[in-house]
């Protein structure tokens, strides 16, 4: 008799300890997130943030030390717009000036600074304390700021600044995500209660996926100070784990409740799950991180933190279905059906074949060459507007308007332009060149004064490190962020730097800032790309054909991947790239996609698409082996696993469309990014592409290899422990090694 699986083991141990299983795991999360809470997060540096040149500026400046304080403007207009009464605008800011000095929370005010076209004053305001900490000590400065706007009607007084800024949209991004999970959470049980029509089977799921979340959370900061970590690594964690962890629940649940249906007892219907659903889970977790690894080729601090983030969710919950759920399985016995939703009940427990999804595969099984090629030309139509795809950073500019601070913020930038797109030009020198340094970046500025792509209203000034060997200066531009002339002006410093600090010896330089990083992101994307799509594909096609044995399906899983994950970039781009969907989507479009987002959805697509695609093809195959012909067996592998491939896409596109209603673009683009893909890949490719493209290949579906068909699954006593167990025969449910053993999720 030849060793079970390790799946197996696992879950017959967990099964048989259900209370020492279930202490390890809630010990286990404990432990990751008290840690994780204690330790704290490592944030990504400055040092150690950037790409290229901007990057080259960022550590420049680093290295001076300079002291950030945190500054506040605070802004003055007419209430309807309109030129300033000059008396009565000097009387409000002469107020703002009086209040602000007499906080202990402001370090210095400044003279009040009039616009040049009359219609607003500023008051500069420096906040003592450090950047880190602005957004918590700005409240009376916001009072003192709404103070004055009550005592001087038919006056706009707004602040802007980094605590105040930080604190606003801090506030809004909370209630959105706040809004997310309070949806999620019931949506997901709902689809779970449709799926299950059990209450405690449908919250299984969920709770192992929250438990796996947090679990990551904790880990995820432990890892941080040895892998630093980006600001939104927690909203991916939370993204990736509820969309895999209620995944990967819910097929070994489903798996094991149809074989307590069939007549086996409890821990036969455990082992079965685990032999079947449970290694395909393996597989399929497996397939993911080694995805999303594909991302540490980027060579990018914010790419190895989200790969890293991910990696250790996928891992988690991978972790909770093949150990802790057995065991609440084992633990609830029959109570895992109750309380019964009686309509639901009966409409989730109803036996019989299928009668809608026959119909469905019918004409690709009948006609499979016309619907392959309607199906993949119309997949094609729909990736066509990805040949347009264009990018850029994420800036203030994608922020939604309806966001108080970021009204303020444009007013403020209309007036006062050299507050709004700035360049940061950095030069580190010896000490002994600072009077050298001095004059040729005074050099500069007298140069862009001149030029209509840089801002007039205040002069740039030249800072300089204590030690005297960082000088920086920040040089404004009337032009957004998005415009042709802030580019060209950017375009414009790094031709005249080179020549202004030529003559200093030991000299290095750099022009940084929010454009500047923009570009130089977006072109190391573009020249890492290659290298990131070449390692997930290969890595995941050899997976794929050791898995099943057969080049074919390794290299027809990834060319139907790539082919989902193209339409899904297309849809992204008709959306996001154009105007039409403004409206229902509430956003503003910039004419681009965020540059960071094609990259990271290409690998979290691939991972993803590939869970489907082992359930479907693992499930086509076992019918193979047991005698169907091809088409037969393809018909059956996806009615039966059509449940609940369909379920888990459900519950995925239902996670992933909530973060298409936040605020923030780049989290608006993820969520219908992945929704659009994922809803693709289980309807279209897995009804029409994939029937179809099997149909035509027939057995050379398996080619090099081929199909051994074997005896129909049967019941085989075991030894297990000190009773008679059910065991893996060696057909149908095959046996031990990876390449016999053939996963199965029947709906």
């Amino acid at each position: 008799m030849r060793k079970n699986p390790a799946t197996v083991r696992i879950a017959r141990w967990s099964a048989t300890h259900p209370w020492s299983a279930i202490g390890l795991w809630t010990a286990f999360v404990v432990v990751c997130y008290l840690l994780g809470g204690a330790v704290g997060t490592n944030r990504i540096s400055d040092a150690e943030s950037g790409v290229r040149e901007s990057g080259t500026a960022t550590r420049l400046e680093a290295s001076g030390d300079f002291a950030e304080a945190p500054e506040e403007s605070v802004l003055i207009t007419a209430e309807h717009g309109g030129k300033l009464d000059a008396t009565a605008a000097e009387a409000v800011s002469d107020d703002v000036i009086a209040r602000m000095r007499a906080l202990p929370e402001v370090a210095e005010v400044g003279k009040a600074i009039p616009a040049p076209d009359g219609e607003a004053v500023l008051v500069p305001v420096t906040m003592a304390g450090d950047t880190e900490t602005a957004d918590a000590h700005v409240q009376p400065l916001l009072d003192q700021s709404a103070a004055v706007q009550r005592a001087h009607p038919g006056f706009r007084v707004e602040q802007v600044g980094t605590g105040s800024t930080a604190k606003g949209l801090t506030e809004t991004l909370g209630e959105d995500f706040a809004r997310a999970e309070f949806l999620s959470l019931p949506m997901t049980l709902l689809i779970l209660l449709v799926v299950f029509g059990a209450v405690i089977a449908a919250g299984i799921p969920v709770v192992l996926a929250l438990s796996s979340v947090g679990a990551a959370i904790g880990l995820s900061a432990l890892v941080s100070h040895f892998v630093p970590a980006t600001s939104t690594v927690t909203n991916v964690i939370l993204l990736m784990g509820m969309a895999v962890g209620v995944d990967y629940s819910l097929f070994f649940v489903k798996r094991e409740r149809e074989e307590r249906a069939r007549g086996r007892d409890r821990l036969d219907a455990i082992e079965i799950a685990a032999l079947t659903s449970g290694h395909t889970v393996l597989m399929s977790g497996i397939t993911v991180i080694v995805a999303m690894a594909g991302l540490y080729l980027a060579r990018e601090t914010t790419f190895t933190s989200l790969a890293t983030g991910s990696i250790v969710v996928v891992a988690v919950a991978m972790l909770a279905s093949l150990t802790v759920l057995p065991a609440l399985l084992a633990k609830l016995g029959r109570w895992v059906d109750r309380p019964k939703v009686p309509f639901l009940w009966r409409l989730t427990m109803r036996s019989g074949p299928s009668r809608v999804w026959p119909k469905l595969l019918r004409p690709a099984l009948s006609h499979p060459v016309l619907t392959l090629i309607v199906s993949v030309g119309a997949l094609l139509a729909l990736a066509a507007p990805a040949l347009d795809m264009r990018l850029k950073q994420s800036s203030t500019e994608d922020l939604s308007r309806d966001i108080a601070v970021v009204r303020a913020m444009d007013r403020l930038t209309a007036h006062f332009p050299s507050e709004g797109t700035t360049h940061q030009v950095v030069v580190r020198a010896p000490a002994a060149h600072s009077e050298a340094v001095t004059t040729a970046l005074q050099g500069l500025i007298d140069k862009a004064e001149a030029d209509p792509l840089f801002a007039k209203d205040r002069e740039p000034t030249v800072r300089e490190s204590a030690d005297r060997t960082v000088h920086t200066v920040t040089v404004g531009t009337p032009h957004s962020a998005k415009s042709d002339g802030a580019h060209a002006s950017l375009a414009a410093l790094r031709s005249w730097l080179p020549e202004a600090v030529s003559g200093i010896s030991g000299v290095e330089y750099a022009v940084g800032g929010k454009v500047a990083q923009g570009d130089d992101f977006t072109h190391h994307l573009q020249e890492r790309l290659p290298w990131v799509v070449g390692f997930v594909l290969l890595l995941t096609m050899g997976m794929m054909a050791v898995m099943f044995r057969s080049i074919a399906i390794a290299l027809s899983a990834v060319l139907l991947n790539l082919l989902s994950a193209a339409a899904a970039f297309g849809v992204l781009v008709a959306v996001f790239q154009h105007t039409w969907a403004e409206g229902v989507l509430d956003f503003s479009s910039s004419g681009a996609l965020i540059n960071w987002l094609p990259l990271f959805l290409f690998v979290i697509l691939f991972g993803l698409s590939m869970d489907y695609h082992v359930f479907v093809v693992s499930r086509i195959r076992e019918a193979a082996q047991q005698g169907r012909p091809l088409r037969a067996a393809v018909e059956e592998g996806i009615t039966r696993s059509a449940g609940v491939v369909t379920s888990a896409a459900v519950v995925m596109v239902g996670v992933f469309s909530i973060f298409g209603t936040l605020s923030l673009i780049e989290f608006k683009q993820l969520g219908v990014g992945l929704a659009t893909a994922i809803l693709i890949d289980a309807l279209v490719i897995r009804t029409y592409v994939l029937p179809a493209l099997m149909a035509v290949l027939g057995d050379r579906n398996w080619w090099p290899g081929r199909i051994t068909v074997g005896r129909p699954a049967e019941r085989t006593p075991a030894a297990v422990g000190s009773g008679t167990r059910w065991a893996p025969p060696q057909h149908g449910y095959t046996r031990a090694t990876s390449a016999q053993l053939q996963p199965a999720d029947d709906a």
